[in-house]
């Protein structure tokens, strides 16, 4: 089984809602969702896919809706304020954990056909959620 993985940075704020801790509260991340693709054979050129390709689709789509917006649940108080003042938003119909924005990114990269086996999302520099589908 041949394995690539791929590293991508971006910063997010977002709360949890109904938790009963200091992530209630708006916050941000420098957060790192780390790819990692598989394939039993390579391709023509000797690759499982071309890391460029995966620059190409996942990082732009997390640019273009993650990178230096608010994840918030769509049941969020806040959402109507923040929308009325143009304020970037993504929003989820579940609460923005780790876990949930990594599962998003899986579901993602599969849906444009990347052979992608997991993605892990480093949320502080000590702290991160993986998901994988069941083997």
């Amino acid at each position: 089984m041949y394995r690539v993985t791929r590293e991508i940075s971006f910063c997010y704020g977002h709360r949890l809602l109904n938790y009963d801790g200091k992530c209630r509260h708006l916050h941000g991340h420098n957060g790192k969702a780390v790819l990692t693709l598989e394939a039993e054979t390579l391709d023509s050129l000797g690759m499982v896919v071309d890391f460029s390709q995966i620059k190409g689709v996942v990082n732009k789509w997390i640019d273009d809706h993650l990178d230096h917006r608010l994840l918030l649940h769509q049941d969020d108080p806040y959402l109507p304020y923040l929308r009325q003042h143009n304020e970037p938003v993504f929003v989820m119909a579940v609460n923005p954990t780790a876990e949930n924005i990594a599962r998003l990114i899986f579901d993602f990269a599969l849906e444009q056909g990347l052979p992608v086996k997991e993605v892990r999302l480093w949320e502080t520099d000590s702290c991160y959620a993986t998901y994988s589908p069941k083997p």
